[in-house]
């Protein structure tokens, strides 16, 4: 078994024991140069939280582990396919590596609807079932070159 197998199996594995104990099916572990950093399963029935999916406590775990909020070199494997707001997480955080078991259509055939949102997403913002517009604050200038300028 490759080390990739060995780590999805921990990920599937975490969510067999998620589903036993309430939650939902999904676990995650980050890895970096073959050590673990974190392990984490979907928390969302016992915090309410929506956000607080197996890859994000993953995530948050690891950077916490490496006192940074760069995650490059570090792979993630997740038991099914992260939803965008754990795609986009994970790339945001540098990473650019992930392996995940069960598609999110195999999901979707389950009640679960990441699939769903990810082709959403892909329409027009105004074909989109939640609306987002952009409404320019008249007289305000973007906040973005100040960043700039304080980054030195």
């Amino acid at each position: 078994m490759s080390d990739h197998e060995t780590y999805l199996r921990e990920a599937v594995d975490l969510a067999f024991r998620n589903v036993a104990e309430g939650g939902r099916p999904y676990g995650a572990v980050v890895v970096k140069d073959g050590v673990v950093l974190s392990r984490a399963v979907n928390t969302i029935h016992s915090t309410e939280d929506p956000t607080d999916h197996a890859e994000m406590r993953a995530l948050r775990e690891a950077s916490g582990k490496l006192a940074s909020r760069d995650l490059s070199g570090c792979v993630v494997y997740a038991s099914g396919q992260p939803c965008p707001m754990c795609h986009a997480a994970m790339r945001l955080s540098g990473i650019r590596e992930g392996y995940f078991a069960y598609a999110a259509t195999e999901a979707e055939g389950y009640g679960l609807l990441s699939a769903g949102i990810y082709a959403e997403l892909c329409l027009p913002l105004d074909e989109q079932p939640m609306r987002l517009r952009q409404i320019r604050p008249e007289g305000d200038a973007a906040p973005y070159a100040r960043w700039k300028e304080r980054q030195g």
